[in-house]
């Protein structure tokens, strides 16, 4: 009887992962580029007690054999990469990837980080950077005189000045990723690269199977309201089945003793 209490308290457990990344779907809902997470589970190594096809007899051969699992366990958390609804904001610098692709963005001591958040500015300096203040990769700045920029779909970025003169003064790239579910998660909209992702692949927008850039919109996260709250609801009743099991197996050893006394 006390292994249906370890057992079910692997279930327990699992569903409080479950709801964990549920309520941070949830909290990012309004997260320009979130990418929600799914959460993957295996189940334990089970008990054998008789294995299928042991000999119960002279040439018989048992057709099914006794197993009894141990539980379940969380066996990983990907991110789904599905597109998220395009909002018109209106705002030049703000960029949404139409299909795959990350923006590169340069951190302070000059590696790479990745992002589908598109919501640019510009700093003192005229450089296109995050809203955290990150410049993107390859560096483009806008010169102070520029009376307007727009941003093309192959990632051109377009200045008219004072004149009405216009120029290009650089093009956004984008990284490709044969894997982007193993990237890691580093806040601020922030992801990077690692084993299980695999090297990106950098280009122009629109440009073998690299996404083209819509100018004036931002994606949005791609989190389900509707389908985030049915989950958590199937894991809060997983989890209520699981406590009674518990009970059930205690109230079956507190019967089996009473019998005892």
């Amino acid at each position: 009887m006390l292994r249906a209490f370890s057992t079910a308290a692997t279930g327990m457990t699992g569903q409080q992962t479950m709801v964990d990344v549920i309520a941070n779907n949830l909290a990012n809902v309004n997260t320009s580029g979130f990418k929600r997470s799914q959460l993957n589970f295996q189940n334990l190594l089970s008990v054998t007690m008789k294995e299928p096809g042991t000999e119960i007899a002279s040439g018989i051969n048992s057709p099914s054999g006794i197993e009894i699992g141990s539980g379940v366990r969380v066996a990983s958390t990907i991110k789904v990469f599905s597109a998220g609804e395009l909002e018109n904001t209106g705002n030049p610098l703000d960029i949404a990837i139409a299909g795959d692709g990350f923006l590169q963005v340069t951190m302070p001591n000059g590696d790479l980080r990745y992002t589908r958040d598109g919501s640019l500015l510009t700093n003192a300096n005229g450089e296109l950077v995050t809203t955290t203040g990150y410049a993107i990769d390859p560096a483009i700045s806008v010169p102070i005189d520029a009376v307007s920029i727009s941003i093309e779909k192959d990632g051109g970025v377009n200045i008219k000045d004072s004149s009405g003169a216009s120029s290009v003064v650089g093009t956004i790239q984008l990284a490709r990723f044969p894997n982007p579910s193993g990237l890691l998660s580093e806040g601020s909209n922030l992801l990077s690269e690692t084993e299980a992702s695999g090297t990106p692949t950098t280009g122009t927008p629109g440009e073998n199977g690299i996404g083209t850039i819509q100018a004036g919109f931002l994606e949005k996260s791609n989190v389900q309201m509707v389908t985030e709250l049915v989950n958590l609801i199937t894991a809060q009743r997983a989890y209520e089945i699981n406590s009674k099991a518990i009970k059930t197996g205690d109230d079956m050893l507190r019967t089996a003793s009473s019998i005892v006394r």
